[in-house]
């Protein structure tokens, strides 16, 4: 890997923006979409939704590596959502611009007129985009609550919320955070939140902060409570018990008010910075990645000698069983130093009494059921199909609970050595939806993560709802994942796409998911990177 890669922060904001709902104004989220060959395009990431909004400044940056050495083709987009779904096809569009990295990168702020399509403009609206390097990994933690805030609203008390801004080197002030909405309280207590210290000020501890407590309206027109400016040195002074105070100041009615002390307290309970540690650092600092796959043998999948089946082998020895197996694993298999995967099948009856089996050795040794490399997983998979019979029902969870045990067993060494990926390959008919459903809430407090490729053209609607897109997966308890570990890719979206856009899509999720269980546990690197050593 001699190339250079640097991560880039984006900041995003617009002005005028189509009006698309009745009533209201538009509720805004920006979509960064990255060009991966032959005019298809992936999600790197995505912004947060304002609510009634025609000029949105985003509190949630968008991330990605710039390449020097690459063009790197990318699209924003711009979408009134109108529902809870993670689709935004469902959505209207508000315009998009398409640019290189390259462009955001030499001009650091770039303004882009929105277009519906090519040539077409989306009314006046525009897009401000700008661009900073990532250089500090730290981040900063925050414990916030205020006392006796204005009252603002008619009937109730005051909605409010936070937000932080910073100065940029150019004068104006940036939004870095912005807080959940507390409903009718004039003494919240927000949820702990953390914002990288890139972000919060530059590294630059004295650099001036302003923070805004605002009462929401449903209807975009917020009321400002207060402000007051800081910097990250005074608020450091929140620690261990030590509190620091600010008075929330009116700028309108401490002018027009004579006895005006003040429109409320906002109180730092604790503020402390720590450092982030990233996927590589993990990864280097010896975390071993673990590879299991399991594969849907039921019979929905039709037989395997007829053309139609989804396991038939085509002449020239591919389906899309093995694709699956040669694109993700040809990624994983370098993060694994033993190179022996487990490999699993369910849904069939296996030899030699055909019993019905839910998780069977792909090898036919449930005692070794490891298969050397990529291609010892594929061997194995041909050799398997002509000895079973295809059946049912189609469960996941006892597969899942199985990689989760090993999981549980890397848990209790309480270092950050080992993390599992199970990858299930299946046509979609799922029958043990609530038991998988607690399996994956379970296996998300351990180190794993499930991805779910669907092959063939049936509907994905329960494996969409795994995936907890749109919203967070629950057991039938009603408990819901600590983390999100799941992602589920449709095969038939990458029939056409070039080779390593499936393992792109289908591993995109994994670093984030392995630094948020670690980060979770509180445990650092095995092997700490020279740098990050205190």
């Amino acid at each position: 890997m001699a190339q250079c890669v640097t991560k880039i922060e984006l900041s995003i904001s617009c002005e005028n923006l189509l009006d698309k709902d009745v009533g209201s104004k538009s509720d805004p989220l920006c979509v960064l979409l990255q060009n991966i060959g032959d005019d298809q395009w992936a999600e790197l990431d995505r912004t947060e939704r304002v609510k009634n909004c025609q000029k949105p400044e985003f509190s949630k940056k968008l991330f990605i590596d710039y390449y020097f050495e690459k063009v790197q083709k990318i699209k924003f987009g711009v979408y009134d959502i109108d529902n809870k779904s993670f689709d935004l096809n469902d959505d209207d569009y508000l315009g998009g611009t398409e640019c290189s990295l390259g462009q955001i990168v030499s001009s650091k702020r770039l303004t882009r007129p929105l277009e519906l399509k090519k040539g077409k403009p989306a009314g006046k609206g525009t897009i401000m985009i700008s661009a900073a390097e990532i250089k500090d990994t730290r981040v900063v933690n925050l414990e916030i609550e205020a006392r006796s805030l204005d009252k603002k609203d008619f009937l109730g008390k005051s909605d409010p919320f936070l937000e932080f801004y910073k100065q940029s080197d150019s004068g104006p002030w940036q939004l870095v955070y912005r807080s959940e909405v507390i409903k009718n309280n004039t003494n919240p207590c927000w949820r702990r939140f953390s914002v990288p210290l890139h972000t919060f000020c530059g590294g630059d501890f004295s650099k001036p902060i302003k923070v805004h407590c605002t009462d929401y309206d449903s209807d975009g027109s917020h009321d400002l409570i207060g402000s007051f400016e800081t910097n990250l040195s005074q608020l450091q002074k929140a620690y261990d018990g030590s509190l620091v105070e600010f008075e929330c100041i009116h700028p309108e009615k401490k002018q027009k008010k004579k006895k005006y002390k003040n429109s409320g307290i906002v109180i730092i309970k604790s503020c402390k910075i720590e450092t982030e540690y990233s996927f590589l650092d993990y990864i280097m600092g010896g975390c071993q990645i673990n590879f299991t796959v399991g594969i849907d043998f039921t019979g929905s999948n039709g037989d395997p000698k007829s053309p139609d089946s989804l396991h038939f082998i085509s002449p020239n020895g591919i389906n899309e069983y093995l694709i699956a197996i040669w694109s993700v694993g040809n990624v994983v298999q370098d993060y694994d130093t033993d190179k022996l995967f487990p490999a699993f099948g369910f849904g069939a009856q296996v030899p030699p009494n055909f019993q019905i089996s839910h998780e069977f050795a792909l090898n036919f040794n449930p005692n070794n059921p490891y298969c050397e490399g990529v291609q010892g997983i594929v061997d194995a998979y041909r050799q398997a199909l002509p000895q079973i019979q295809l059946y049912g029902p189609t469960n996941f969870s006892p597969i899942i609970n199985h990689v989760a045990r090993f999981a549980a067993q890397a848990a209790q060494q309480r270092i950050a050595a080992q993390y599992f990926i199970l990858l299930i390959i299946t046509d979609g008919e799922i029958t043990d939806l609530d038991e998988t459903r607690q399996a994956i809430v379970s296996a998300s407090k351990l180190p794993m993560s499930v991805i779910i490729v669907g092959v063939g053209n049936a509907d994905f609607k329960a494996m969409e709802f795994l995936d907890g897109d749109n919203g967070v997966l629950r057991s039938l308890t009603n408990e819901p994942v600590a983390r999100d570990i799941v992602q589920f890719v449709p095969f038939r979206q990458f029939k056409n796409a070039p080779q390593e856009a499936l393992s792109q899509t289908v591993l995109a999720e994994v670093p984030k998911q392995l630094v948020s269980y670690y980060k979770m546990q509180g445990w650092a690197p095995v092997k700490l990177p020279e740098a990050k050593k205190e």
